[in-house]
C-alpha cells in the first residue's frame, strides 16, 4: 500500500501518523507491516525509510531523528471535565485522566454513559481495585467500561506480564547416576522363583 508524506513528515496508516525523515515530504512510499511493525519503504528501491511499532488509533509514533532538532516541549493539556461524571471521574486522579484522554483519542462515542457505569463500579469494588483496573486498562488500551469490568472480575487472577528478564544460571551440584536396569520390575517367572512355586 502506497501513502503520501504530509507536510508534517509523516504518514497515516490505522488512523494513526507515524513520522518519516523530513526530505520526503511530499513524496509517496510504500507501506508493509507484519509482527506488530510498520516499515515505510522507499516506493522504487524497497530501502526501509523508517520503522515504528504500530500504536492505536489517534496516536502517533514520532521518531525526533527524522526532524533533524529536537521535539520542542509543548505542554500536555489536562482533561476539562464538564459535566458531573466527568468531574467525579477525574477525581480518581492522574489514571483516571490518562484513561480518559486515551478513551477520548481512540474514538469511544459512547464516553459519557460509560463513565457512570465506571462510576458504579468503583463503587462496588472500591477506589483502589478500580485504579489497578484502569492502569490495566490504559496500558492495554482498552478504553471501554465493559473493559475495564472484565479486569475488575478477573481480579487478582489477572495474569502481570513482565519482560523477560537476564538468563537465571545456577551451578547444580553434581550428583552420582544409576543405570535405568537398577529400577525394572522382576518378571513374573523370577517372582514365582522366589516364592518357591519352580517346578
Amino acid at each position: 500500500m502506497t501513502r503520501k508524506v504530509d507536510r508534517l513528515s509523516c504518514v497515516r496508516f490505522g488512523s494513526a501518523r507515524y513520522s518519516v525523515p523530513t526530505r520526503l515530504i511530499g513524496a509517496t512510499v510504500e507501506l508493509a507491516t507484519s509482527d506488530g511493525t510498520l516499515r515505510v519503504l522507499e516506493r522504487d528501491s524497497g530501502v526501509i525509510l523508517a520503522e515504528h511499532t504500530l500504536v492505536a488509533p489517534g496516536e502517533a509514533s514520532i521518531d525526533d531523528t527524522h526532524y533533524n532538532r529536537p521535539r520542542p516541549n509543548t505542554p500536555r493539556r489536562a482533561p476539562r471535565p464538564r459535566t458531573n461524571a466527568e468531574k467525579r471521574f477525574c477525581a480518581f486522579g492522574p489514571v483516571a485522566e490518562t484513561f480518559l484522554t486515551g478513551a477520548t483519542a481512540a474514538g469511544n462515542t459512547r464516553l459519557g454513559p460509560e463513565l457512570d457505569e465506571l462510576l458504579v463500579l468503583e463503587a462496588a469494588y472500591g477506589r483502589d481495585p478500580m485504579l489497578a483496573a484502569l492502569t490495566r486498562a490504559t496500558a492495554f488500551r482498552r478504553w471501554h467500561a465493559e473493559d475495564v469490568r472484565s479486569i475488575l472480575a478477573a481480579g487478582v487472577a489477572t495474569p502481570d506480564p513482565q519482560p523477560a528478564g537476564d538468563a537465571l544460571v545456577i551451578d547444580l551440584p553434581r550428583v552420582t547416576t544409576r543405570s535405568l536396569a537398577d529400577y525394572a520390575l522382576p518378571s513374573a517367572d523370577t517372582v514365582g522363583v522366589e516364592n518357591g512355586d519352580a517346578s
